[in-house]
């Protein structure tokens, strides 16, 4: 119930983040999940590391705030299907630039969030 309910938030979030973005950059290359992808990402590294190194929380918290804000926030389902959009339109480059983008970009939000969690 918990991980329903953090979801819930968790989705509205990525849908206002996302279509925010896409007003500002257009909707020529999926900046949006590509934003929401790292942002969540970061923040799964640093609140669980954050939770570990400093901060013990219930298990129920962290249920809420990982896998049902962050799980329901991220979304790699909209990823692949945007990607194969791209590469179905033929633009093999930007489907490239995405699956590469989110794949080093993703990987280095979770870095980078884990490095500030185990430091605060």
């Amino acid at each position: 119930m918990i991980a329903g309910f953090g979801g819930f938030i968790g989705s509205a979030l990525r849908y206002w983040l996302s279509s925010a973005t896409y007003r500002v950059l257009g909707p020529g290359f999926p900046y949006g999940t590509l934003l929401v992808n790292v942002v969540g990402c970061f923040f799964i590294g640093f609140l669980m590391a954050f939770f570990e190194e400093r901060f013990v929380v219930s298990p129920s918290l962290r249920v809420f705030l990982t896998i049902g804000i962050l799980g329901g926030f991220t979304t790699f389902s909209t990823f692949t299907f945007e990607t194969m959009g791209l590469l179905t339109e033929g633009s093999y480059l930007l489907g490239a630039a995405n699956i590469l983008g989110t794949l080093l970009t993703c990987l280095c939000a979770t870095w980078l969030g884990t490095v500030i969690g185990k430091w605060m």
